[in-house]
């Protein structure tokens, strides 16, 4: 008997399926403190969540019948995903159970705060008819401005092009005919921000979007924009938007989401021009019902027969050869995510080169673990290894997978090229001993590097004091060199250092280093 704990409240539909699968027991037990759940989770083979429970590593340490963790939505925030892959422990989510759902409450918002709806409601329930206090404003034949083509942001859209509003959008991974296919227009960031009347959020929260919308980028927007946020918190930073919003730069905002949850931010949510919701996004009965059923028989199905949908850590195939491919995989997912780092430019198209003893495989799965790890720093946690094939199709991004049975420099290689609208770019990666993941070529330069971890990647020419004055950098201001690699075409041609750090560089620094004499290019990614 596989016994299933549900620890956040579940819609009744998703516990039924748990109830009236063979084999499978279920407890419900809701508002757990961590000590308790602690003490109960080694019965446990499985865990039902939504945002409120915590999976950590600490967690994880005391599950020890634990073989599948399911988290009814999208956000993973609240798992320790590295660690339940170490544990060997499945990660499933439920990535389009709410797509839809969120994407109505940005419209809902987006028109709530063109016609002060809230402000006027309030001020009707106090007993007032302030009719002129509450001029609002018509969305007919205004810009759209909508940052990140995700699902939800491509349905925003698209609900938009149905209130008859021009939309422009940022996002810098998808072509410009698939915009255009969608009846959107591409768009710099500078751009949507001078032309934009609203402007809706839709990435994730990564490094590069994390305060992406903050003073600088308020300064360049119109006087008397409207400002929509229904994606993830930190992406807007508060303190600016507040300064903007009394300023008047701001003519209102719109927040489903903050910086911190609850959120304790009351001077920002007090403004009159601020409507907001407590994360209501997904927060609908259709939305949770789906998600439940959804998590409910994934989980069942893996408990019963191993078959796995939607897993974050785990591709589709049986355990006998996931042992024996996992380095692959690994190295596949790897050089994915360090390749689109590096990358500039709408994506068109990916090609794909297996070669040598990697062929005894099947490589469908090796390619898919690519596409995961290539979408993953667009989209963050949206992608897993059952929709990436889907995604990257639905942004317009030809992959093309070849082989050759040729041994090259290395008994099997996997080699990456990526052709975007600005350049072609080249990547190939190895694995030495039995599992560790290396990079061995980017573009014309040969390496040996571990991609793991805080790396910076620099190109420049091949001129004497580079290194040193590199060194010097980030010596001083605190960052130490874990790893170092260094290659170059010819004397006193282009080079390229590959380095590891032990701590993220700041934005600061990087724009030093890019400043340094001979340096052409400083890049920081996270693998």
């Amino acid at each position: 008997m596989q016994k299933v704990l549900v620890s956040d409240t579940l819609a009744g539909k998703g516990v039924e399926i748990f109830e009236n699968a063979p084999g499978i027991e279920v407890d419900v037990m809701t508002n757990l403190t961590p000590d308790e759940l602690k003490g109960l989770i080694k019965d446990y083979d499985g865990i039902a969540i939504r945002s409120a429970t915590k999976i950590t590593g600490e967690l994880i340490d005391k599950a020890d019948r634990l073989k599948v963790i399911g988290r009814a939505g999208i956000g993973l925030d609240n798992v320790d995903v590295t660690g339940a892959s170490k544990r060997g422990i499945v990660v499933m989510n439920t990535p389009g159970g709410n797509t839809i759902t969120t994407a109505e409450h940005a419209i809902s918002l987006m028109l709530s705060l063109a016609r002060k709806i809230p402000q006027a409601t309030a001020s009707m329930k106090t007993k007032k008819w302030e009719k002129k206090r509450f001029m609002g404003t018509e969305v007919c034949n205004k810009t759209l401005g909508v940052i990140g083509i995700g699902k939800v942001g491509s349905i925003v859209a698209d609900r938009a092009l149905g209130l008859k509003m021009n939309i422009i959008a940022y996002d810098p991974f998808i072509s410009p005919e698939v915009a255009e296919k969608m009846g959107i227009v591409l768009a710099s960031m500078d751009d949507l921000l001078k032309n934009s009347d609203f402007i809706s959020v839709h990435t994730p929260t990564t490094k590069e979007t994390k305060g992406m919308i903050n003073a600088d980028a308020f300064a360049k927007m119109k006087d008397g924009v409207f400002i929509i946020n229904c994606a993830r918190g930190g992406i807007i930073d508060e303190k600016s938007l507040y300064d903007a919003l009394v300023s008047g730069k701001v003519a209102g905002a719109a927040l489903d989401v903050f910086e911190k949850e609850p959120t304790a931010n009351w001077d920002l949510v007090s403004l009159d021009n601020v409507i907001c919701t407590p994360h209501l996004g997904a927060s609908t009965d259709e939305a949770q019902r789906n998600v439940a059923i959804a998590i409910a028989r994934q989980m069942v199905d893996y408990l019963t027969d191993g078959t796995i949908k939607n897993a974050v850590n785990v591709p589709s195939v049986s355990a006998e050869i996931l042992s024996t491919m996992q380095p692959y995989l690994t190295l596949a997912e790897k050089l994915g995510k360090f390749e689109v780092q590096l990358v500039s430019g709408g994506i068109k198209e990916v090609v794909i080169e297996y070669s040598g003893e990697i062929l005894d495989f099947d490589t469908a799965p090796l390619t898919t673990a690519l596409l995961k790890g290539f979408l993953t720093p667009i989209l963050d946690e949206n992608i897993n290894y059952i929709n990436a094939p889907v995604i990257a199709k639905e942004r317009g991004i030809k992959v093309i997978e070849s082989k050759s049975s040729e041994v090259k420099d290395f008994t099997s290689m996997i080699s990456l090229t990526v052709k975007t609208t600005e350049k072609e770019s080249f990547a190939a990666g190895t694995i030495f001993g039995k599992q560790d993941a290396r990079i061995v070529r980017i573009d014309k330069f040969t390496l040996e590097a571990i991609p793991e971890g805080n790396m910076l990647v620099m190109y420049n020419y091949d001129r004497p004091n580079v290194i040193g004055n590199i060194g010097s950098i980030l010596g001083n201001n605190n960052v130490n060199i874990a790893r170092f690699q260094l290659s170059r075409e010819q004397v006193e041609g282009q080079a390229l250092v590959v380095l590891s750090t032990d701590s993220v560089v700041s934005e600061k620094v990087i724009n030093k280093l890019k400043d340094l004499p001979n340096v052409i290019s400083a890049t920081q990614l996270e693998v």
